[in-house]
Parts: C-alpha cells; structure tokens; sequence
C-alpha cells in the first residue's frame, strides 16, 4: 500500500503509524503539510521503525493508492479536491466532521473507496472508539479499519449524519459546559475540593491542556454552545419547584452507561448533609 497522508500533525501520525503497524505488508508512507517541517518531522518518526516513509511538498503530482485526509475541521472541504485526484484506490478522512468529509470525498472521487474515520480520543490516549461511516467500502480500506482494530481500537459504523448530530452533545456541548464551569470557578483551597469539583477542574484541565484552535473549530462545526447558555440560564432563573424539575430532567438525560444515583441522605456530592 501506497499512502499519503494529508496533514503531518498529531491525529495523522496516529493514522499512519497505526495503519502501518497493523497492516500485512507495512506501507511506504509519505506525508505531506502546509508547514513543510512537521511533514519532515513525521516521516522522521515513522521511519525510526520498518516503515518507509517521506515527506512530500503540498503540489506534488505523485499517486497514491491511499489519500488520509487528517487536516483541520474547516480545511476539509478544499483540501478534499485538492488531493483526491491523485488517488488510485481509496480516499479516508480522520478529520472529526462527517457530513462535509464524506460529501467531499464523493464528489472529488465518486469511483474510489471512501471511508471517514472518527478517532474518539486524542492520539496519547490510543486506543479507544472510532466511529466509521463506510460510505463506500473495499478491500483497502477494509485494510485500514483491520489496521485500527488489530491496534486495539473498538470501530463501529454509524451516519454521518448521527455522528455529526452525537458530536453536538458529547464535543460542542460538553466543552462549552466545561469551559463555563473554568469560567465560573473562582480559586478554592484543595481541602474543599468535593469528589464533583475534583472531577470538573480534572476535565478543565483535560480541555484546556490542549490547543485551543482544535476547540474552536469544533465549536464552529457543531451547535452546542448555546443550549448549554440556555441550560445555565433557565437554572439560575429557577425557583426551588423549578430547580428539582430540571435536576429531574438532567437526570433522565443519561446515557444507559451511566448512574444517576446519589446520597440518599439528601446531602450533597454522594456526602452526608
């Protein structure tokens, strides 16, 4: 296998060093970026293994069985057509938007294997879920989603279009939220941190150790940011009838996965009173 990827930052070396420890035949890979010295970069890092790779200039007229298209949210839509042309066999994305990958990717290549690919997690986390909408499989990019599962991965199909829609409620919403709280918070001694405070300065810092860019175009993509300022809102407006209707409510929200079950003393954070 023959593959570029588009894009040398974090999620695209994840893609190429994960697809090219699990593939049969380790693919020559090449890189290729807007800043010329992450793609070298990467290609210095994959190397280091069995795999040869490269990097490659942004207008290079080579072809590729394998086009990753691992680029920014808002680049998908120009980068996409930009490249597809220079692919034999498959295009893939690991952008984190579906809707407007997986249209791109059939336009520029209606008679290609196209798969978009959402790694759930930040690549130091590796593994974890990958969501995956095969809009039109093949044995290569059958390949890939092997790859990503032989590296422990759990990948599961969904739609683009329930993928975008979940993005609004576990990304968009749940960062605003938590850069509310960030926001909000005002400093407190450590002794009076409660298990729910330790918890939302843990993920604050989870959110904001990162690059705030990435955030920033997830916010741009996916609504969110607004029903969690409603949300604030109607509780801070609420009278006490109000209050424990709504806390019922953000109950009944819960995935399956979690407990809605507290102290059943009354007190708070699973304390006494």
């Amino acid at each position: 296998m023959n593959l570029l990827v588009v894009g040398a930052g974090e999620m695209g070396r994840w893609f190429a060093r994960t697809v090219a420890a699990g593939t049969p035949d380790p693919p020559t890979v090449a890189f290729t970026d807007t800043d010329p010295s992450a793609a070298r970069e990467a290609a210095s890092e994959l190397s280091v293994g069995e795999t040869d790779a490269r990097a490659v200039p942004t207008d290079t007229d080579e072809r590729f069985d394998v086009i990753c298209f691992a680029v920014p949210i808002p680049a998908v839509e120009s980068v996409v057509p930009a490249y597809a042309d220079r692919a034999d066999r498959a295009l893939v994305d690991v952008s984190g938007v579906m809707a407007p990958a997986v249209d791109a990717m059939e336009a520029a290549g209606p008679d290609l294997e196209r798969v978009s690919l959402h790694p759930l997690f930040a690549a130091a986390n590796a593994p974890g879920n990958v969501a995956v909408v095969a809009d039109a499989p093949g044995p290569v990019t059958d390949e890939v989603r092997a790859a990503l599962a032989d590296a422990g991965n759990d990948t599961f199909e969904t739609t683009a279009r329930e993928h975008d829609r979940s993005m609004e409620t576990v990304q968009a919403r749940a960062h605003a939220a938590v850069l509310a709280f960030g926001l909000a918070a005002e400093p407190v001694a450590d002794e009076f941190q409660t298990p729910v405070s330790e918890a939302l300065f843990d993920v604050l810092g989870t959110v904001t150790g990162n690059d705030p860019g990435v955030y920033a175009d997830i916010q741009d993509a996916f609504d969110g940011a607004g029903s969690v300022a409603d949300a604030a809102r109607r509780i801070a407006e609420a009278d006490r009838e109000t209050f424990e209707g709504l806390y019922r409510d953000a109950n009944a929200a819960l995935p399956p996965s979690a407990s809605g079950e507290g102290s059943e003393n009354g007190g708070a954070d699973g304390e006494g009173p």
